[in-house]
């Protein structure tokens, strides 16, 4: 669905598109099931089947934003707080995304 203009240019340049059925939102999703775990990059290739040259630029946009924490070759869910703060930031901005779509004030 294309945007208007002013929207694309007035937009946070930060948001990530963590729409289910995205990469991001894979990976987000698996680590959170498995939130007592760490994993390597291949590992979560493998458990995802995200192309494995696409999971290490996921995971750094994620943990650009929080989402997730890495330490050495292992990759874990972010702490909640941001992911709270990151879900809460999603959720208005795609209320005013649906809210200028729809005309709705």
């Amino acid at each position: 669905m294309p945007i208007r203009i002013d929207q694309f240019d007035e937009g946070p340049p930060e948001i990530l598109d963590l729409q289910e059925g995205t990469n991001a939102y894979r990976v987000i999703q698996f680590l959170a099931e498995n939130d007592q775990q760490a994993f390597t990059q291949t590992e979560i290739h493998e458990a995802t089947s995200i192309k494995r040259g696409s999971v290490g630029a996921v995971l750094s946009r994620l943990e650009d934003r929080g989402l997730v924490r890495h330490r050495g070759r292992y990759w874990a869910i972010g702490e909640d707080d941001h992911l709270a703060s990151y879900a809460a930031q999603t959720q208005a901005s795609s209320a005013s995304t649906n809210d200028d779509y729809y005309d709705e004030e």
